[in-house]
């Protein structure tokens, strides 16, 4: 992979593309963002974009298209059934993934559900680098539970273990040897596991699971929505995979899969999503359910533009420059944020930069959702829209009680191609101002809450006035300024 070093000055990421189309955004006073939050049930999922300055909620569906599949987008076949611009997608699925059966999705999430409807029976068990928000839910609906198999690196905020997304192979044979293989469902590992960092597995990692998964018969699903970043640490960090093309490094790991699913609202800037596999008979068993919850084998829901675009954005996705940028900008706000003291998880992963609730608000409990009450302030003093990632995401028991998450993550996310280095600034001189009045950040309670993905679209309220005090100091520090 090329590198780009400055003669003069600090070395920073350097955009591999130039912007021809732009659209305007409002940074709105912080007395109306207050106003904002409040109405949003304090809930960063409910703000209305015309209040929000920099969107960093996530990076799915909201990555910037290239000039080539806005182009593509003109030439779509909007046939129902049998459409030339299915028979492309296809082709280049084949060509990329090595995959000869492909069912089209509206998004990831439809994937899950598919697969989770044929694989998932009750009693049975899907083991997992670590659980995705619907992906567990999907699981849990058809009877079955989640088991994370992550290694002991992974829920370490500051590390330097380049793969802390790898699975522990060994905590999976004893997984499969308790339980038996029958009770397996399928192993799920999911590139650049979004809820602990965005965190990457190792091509090696994945050749040992599908060596377990041989040896007990079991069939390994692979989540390839994140699949670009982790191409991009494989090929820096991996030291089999320096020397290999990123289309080889995709090609290997598609090998390894018994299926692959994706969202292509983050692989392949697009809007949609699929499923493929080499096996006619897990084909078969899914091609039902597509056509049931998704629309004709030939669309699965989404538009023919837009899977047009996927079929751009996919080949996009084999340049090595066009997947660098997203790690490389996180990897510089990760990197000023340490210098200034702000706790994030190292090393920087892909999707986002995260900090760490637990320790950026220590005195706020679990139970008062940190990570939730760090992203409602964050908005407040910057107008920079996070994601709550911690227990907020998860839900509670069958008896009612709390489940505490692992880890208290604020994600601010970095749509690919979308903001500029000044952007960045911007928000790193914001949440540093806001770490060091991090001790008027309060809690918060539910007012509204949903049994299922109350992240959603649950609402809460503070627990103090805390909001009202941050203002006061904010006008204090910045006077008239927004």
């Amino acid at each position: 992979m090329s590198t780009v070093k400055f003669f003069y000055g600090e070395n920073i990421p350097l955009e591999m593309h130039k912007a021809r189309i732009v659209q305007k955004i409002n940074l709105q006073p912080i007395e109306r963002r207050l106003e904002a939050i409040k109405e949003a049930g304090y809930n960063t999922f409910l703000l209305k974009n015309t209040d929000i300055f920099m969107d960093m909620l996530t990076d799915s569906g909201v990555n910037a298209m290239s000039d080539k599949q806005q182009a593509a987008m003109l030439e779509a076949d909007d046939s129902y059934a049998g459409s030339v611009t299915f028979t492309k997608l296809e082709k280049k699925i084949k060509e990329i993934f090595g995959k000869e059966y492909f069912l089209p999705a509206h998004q990831g999430r439809a994937c899950e559900n598919i697969i989770s409807q044929v694989y998932v029976k009750p009693g049975t068990i899907v083991p997992m680098n670590y659980h995705f928000t619907t992906s567990k839910a999907h699981v849990v609906l058809n009877g079955g539970t989640v088991e994370e198999i992550f290694t002991d690196e992974a829920l370490k905020i500051d590390s330097d273990v380049p793969f802390k997304g790898n699975m522990d192979t060994g905590k999976l044979r004893d997984l499969i040897e308790t339980n038996g293989a029958d009770k397996i469902a399928f192993v799920r590992l999911e590139a650049g596991t979004n809820l602990i960092g965005g965190q990457p597995h190792s091509l090696e990692n994945m050749q040992e699971i599908r060596k377990v998964c041989d040896e007990y018969g079991v069939m390994l699903v692979f989540d390839a929505s994140l699949l670009a970043d982790n191409l991009y640490f494989i090929k820096t960090r991996e030291e089999q995979c320096k020397d290999i093309s990123i289309r080889d490094i995709t090609r290997k790991l598609a090998d390894l899969a018994d299926i692959i699913y994706f969202s292509a609202r983050k692989l392949g800037c697009a809007r949609g999503g699929g499923i493929c596999t080499n096996s006619k008979e897990a084909y078969l068993k899914m091609r039902e359910l597509i056509t049931l919850y998704e629309g004709f084998l030939t669309y699965g829901g989404m538009s023919v533009r837009e899977m047009e675009a996927m079929v751009v954005g996919l080949d996009e996705t084999m340049d090595e420059h066009m997947i660098n940028q997203g790690p490389q900008f996180i990897e510089y706000m990760v990197n000023e944020l340490v210098e200034r003291g702000v706790p994030v998880v190292t090393p920087a992963g892909g999707l986002g930069c995260h900090i760490n609730a637990m320790e950026f608000v220590g005195h706020i409990p679990q139970e008062e959702y940190p990570a939730g009450a760090l992203a409602a302030a964050f908005y407040l003093v910057s107008g920079v829209r996070g994601m709550e990632r911690g227990t907020l995401s998860e839900q509670r028991d069958e008896n009612g009680n709390e489940i505490l998450s692992h880890m208290e993550l604020l994600r601010l996310a970095m749509p690919r191609r979308v903001y500029s280095l000044s952007h960045v600034k911007y928000a790193v001189d914001r949440i540093t101002w806001l770490y060091e009045n991090r001790h008027l950040i309060g809690g918060l309670k539910f007012v509204d809450e949903p049994k299922v993905l109350r992240f959603f679209f649950g609402k809460l309220e503070s627990t103090t006035d805390w909001e009202t005090k941050l203002v006061e100091k904010f006008r204090a520090d910045f006077g008239d300024s927004l």
